[in-house]
């Protein structure tokens, strides 16, 4: 059974944008909302060169990196071929506007 942490409200990402959640060990989380108020959440490094992905640009249900312009699927944190490597992802949820991380 998960356990759910409140991050935000949805309101507080902005669409296309994203979120960090710090973590002491393990690296940061990126939180993404996308046009459709869909939420990703994904380690904040691109698999190629280490970049923040929480800076990069969203669209659809990816995000490119603003390192070196990977793609980086939000639903599974893969990258989008012909490049390839993935960064892990999260279970993120909303419910009633508020976003929750599975911890």
């Amino acid at each position: 059974m998960s356990n759910w942490k409140l991050i935000c409200k949805l309101d507080d990402i902005p669409q296309l944008g994203s979120r960090v959640v710090q973590r002491q060990s393990g690296g940061d989380i990126a939180i993404f909302r996308n046009a459709e108020d869909e939420v990703f959440a994904l380690h904040d490094k691109c698999p190629h060169k280490s970049g923040p992905l929480s800076q990069g640009i969203v669209h659809g249900r990816k995000v490119t990196c603003p390192l070196h312009g990977w793609n980086i699927g939000l639903e599974d944190g893969h990258a989008v071929a012909p490049d390839v490597g993935s960064c892990s992802k999260f279970e993120v949820k909303v419910e009633n506007g508020e976003v929750f991380l599975s911890v």
